[in-house]
């Protein structure tokens, strides 16, 4: 069982191979079927803000609310979409900022 499962895209893929990382490019339409696969097989899971935009965003939410395994979104390599901020949205929740 890998202890990191990468999904996102070959580039940024390199680097987390270099870590260690098992890293998975899923094709758009196979991005679902590959997030519950790693969910199952790794203790992080890692994915590109590009292939979390491809999700529901209620999949997303329910996965990182469950934290087992750890999910992580992180930009890709040309930084194409901005991960979310989740600082952001805890202390908006908490009423902690506006």
């Amino acid at each position: 069982m890998p202890a990191i499962v990468f999904l996102g895209d070959e580039v940024t893929g390199a680097g987390y191979r270099l870590a260690g990382a098992e890293v998975r490019i899923p094709a758009a339409d196979d991005v679902a079927r590959m997030f519950r696969q790693a969910l199952c097989d790794g203790d992080l899971v890692v994915l590109t803000s590009d292939c979390a935009a491809m999700l529901p965003a209620t999949v997303i939410d329910a996965a990182i609310r469950h934290a087992d395994p750890l999910v992580l979104i992180v930009p890709d390599v040309v930084d194409r979409l901005e991960p979310p901020d989740y600082n952001t949205v805890v202390a908006r929740v908490l009423g902690i900022s506006p």
